[in-house]
């Protein structure tokens, strides 16, 4: 079969479509024939080596996180699946290699996909999902009435998460963005876009109830100085690949673990803050949840581009400029229109 692999940590070029054997389905698990996967920006953290303290890769090594496929063998333990059955999954980093024509995923990781979403919209979906739902429905509990920041709306996780917060019952729901995409979260259900460029959300946003950060470095002090006293922080990056750029994998990391429990404490002991540094936990669970949000209408995808997984590289380019509204969808096989 085919994938997108790395030989070596570096830039996008280094991603390579190439033959590769074909996965063995273990008892617990599914083999899937892979329809589409999507580009998160933690894909391009892990090809380039910024995440290497904390995932460790054998090289060279498939990458990917999102997956839509069908079923094509159940292994002998796997209960509630069936060969045919269209599911999707986020599988966790120590398995992830979505990027190619088969996978074998966990059985507790996938669910079966939405019935009304394409492969490709479906794949669009399952990690900024999860992680959306870790934050705010997990970290920060998120209540009817409350007020809430989402950091970055038109990207992957925020363009999910406004959906995801009206759906919640949020009474008022801000996000920052560049003008162009003012329309854009104003569909999805925000109230009031902060222009990042104009605008200083602490001030916009000042005494939200509920943060969700996304963009780390200053922005998680700037975050804890906006939520209200006794409010929460959900915090989605930690800013390890550029700590491991700076120091190394060993120091980066220590020096992010010692960056990130100082600000715990002292948002806690000064203000009454709950901060929380969130990473997507695999969930088949919590994707049949999310699932039957879509079948519902409350939540849909957001697709800016599509790309053959020959253009992986490209893929992998456009993403890291920052500019995707959304998502960026991978056609492994691609669908008739």
């Amino acid at each position: 079969m085919r994938a997108a692999r790395i030989h070596r940590y570096g830039g996008p070029d280094e991603l390579v479509v190439e033959e590769v054997p074909e996965p063995r389905c273990g008892p617990d698990e599914l083999l899937v024939d892979v329809h589409a996967s999507s580009v998160n920006p933690v894909d391009f953290k892990i090809r380039s080596g910024g995440q290497r303290a904390v995932v460790w890769l054998s090289l060279p090594a498939a990458l990917g996180l999102d997956v839509s496929g069908v079923v094509r063998e159940v292994g002998a333990k796997v209960r509630g699946f069936a060969v045919g059955d269209a599911i999707w999954s986020s599988p966790s980093h120590r398995r992830m290699g979505t990027y190619a024509e088969r996978l074998a995923v966990r059985a507790s990781e996938a669910a079966p996909k939405p019935a009304g979403l394409t492969h490709a919209e479906a794949a669009s979906m399952p990690l900024v999902g999860l992680t959306a739902w870790d934050a705010l429905v997990g970290a920060c509990d998120l209540r009817p009435g409350e007020r809430v920041l989402i950091q970055a709306g038109s990207g992957g996780v925020g363009s999910f998460a406004i959906q995801l917060a009206k759906h919640l019952g949020a009474s008022e729901i801000l996000t920052t963005c560049s003008p162009r995409n003012f329309e854009l979260v104003r569909s999805l259900g925000a109230d009031r876009p902060v222009d990042y460029r104009t605008e200083d959300f602490e001030e916009v946003a000042a005494g939200v109830d509920v943060i969700l950060e996304s963009l780390g470095g200053e922005h998680v002090p700037r975050a804890l100085r906006t939520v209200r006293r006794g409010g929460r922080v959900a915090a989605i990056t930690a800013g390890l690949p550029a700590r491991t750029e700076k120091h190394g994998p060993a120091l980066g990391l220590a020096s992010m673990v010692g960056a990130t429990a100082w600000r715990m404490a002292c948002s806690a002991l000064t203000r009454g803050v709950k901060l929380r540094f969130v990473t997507r936990t695999p969930s088949g669970a919590n994707l049949r949840k999310i699932g039957a949000l879509v079948d519902a209408g409350a939540l849909r995808p957001v697709i800016d581009r599509r790309f053959p997984l020959d253009r992986i590289a490209e893929a992998h380019r456009y993403v890291e400029t920052g500019r995707a509204r959304g998502k960026v969808v991978i056609d492994v096989r691609p669908e008739p229109p």
